[in-house]
């Protein structure tokens, strides 16, 4: 961003998607203007306006478009990522929340929100940055919010983000945490690590910066933690509760087979993200008790 447009605001968003396009980042035009509305300390909307009345390049947008394209994580840059109606903090050490879990939110609260008046029970195994919760909490402020976490780093990010909306965080491992709500859950969610371990994500931002602890579920199928959290979900619920859990795609006909033989479960349905894939799976628990 050295040519003769260096200093217009235009130019160097101009030039910084172009950059970013040729690092192969998917979206280099958003980028580049969430760069220069994070130093310049206002909203795209905002940024939109001053490109064109053209107002002078913000100090520092060079360095950072060059960090962005050498695949450095958005977020990581800016220190913010957003989720439902929430801006999350987030950075190195912590899985960072991606659009297709917002539907696995949704469907917790579709199943929570009818019961706010008797202020309901809900569980997030495995909460990463807190997004799950902080979403449940934010957006069903009668229920209680539960979270667990067992990363170091991931925890201390969810505790920043939690705070505001009074959920208890624990560090712990999701198979055995909140023994004392077993049975009282009314509403169980889960997005546990999933990646079989063969299947290397393609995309650098996740390969090299989402922590490994996050990513990969255990096994060559990936499935010891999904069925971890399954297996806590049908502690934790109430009969009547509500589970559902985000997934691999390669893993939903196993994981609604399982739930669909297990006498501990009804309802078992499977559920679509925004781009088709089966992503994730729901339950409900049954009053069979566990062996």
């Amino acid at each position: 961003m050295t040519d003769s447009g260096a200093g217009s605001l235009s130019a160097a968003v101009r030039a910084a998607a172009a950059t970013l396009a040729a690092a192969g980042v998917p979206s280099p035009r958003v980028d580049a203007e969430l760069l220069a509305a994070h130093l310049l300390g206002v909203g795209v909307g905002r940024l939109r306006a001053l490109l064109l009345i053209d107002g002078p390049e913000p100090e520092g947008y060079a360095d950072l478009v060059a960090e962005r394209a050498r695949r450095i994580p958005l977020q990581h840059l800016t220190g913010k990522a957003y989720f439902r109606h929430l801006e999350l903090a987030v950075g190195p050490g912590v899985f960072l929340p991606r659009p297709e879990t917002e539907s696995v939110a949704q469907l917790a609260i579709d199943r929570l929100a009818p019961l706010a008046g008797r202020r309901p029970t809900a569980v997030d195994l495995g909460t990463g940055s807190g997004a799950i919760a902080a979403a449940l909490a934010s957006e069903v402020p009668q229920a209680r919010v539960y979270a667990v976490e067992l990363s170091d780093l991931a925890h201390a990010w969810a505790a920043r983000n939690l705070q505001p909306f009074g959920v208890e965080l624990i560090q712990g491992d999701l198979t055995d945490a909140f023994q004392e709500l077993n049975g009282l859950a009314d509403v169980v969610v889960s997005n546990p690590p999933y990646i079989p371990a063969g299947a290397v994500p393609n995309e650098p931002e996740v390969r090299e910066h989402d922590p490994e602890i996050a990513l990969y579920g255990g096994g060559a199928d990936g499935m010891t933690l999904p069925l971890a959290a399954t297996a806590s979900a049908a502690r934790l619920l109430r009969a009547g509760g509500y589970f559902v859990m985000e997934h691999a795609e390669v893993q939903a006909g196993r994981i609604a087979a399982l739930l669909g033989s297990s006498p501990q479960w009804s309802d078992v349905q499977g559920h679509r993200d925004l781009n088709v894939r089966s992503r994730a799976t729901s339950a409900v628990r049954t009053a069979e008790p566990i062996s």
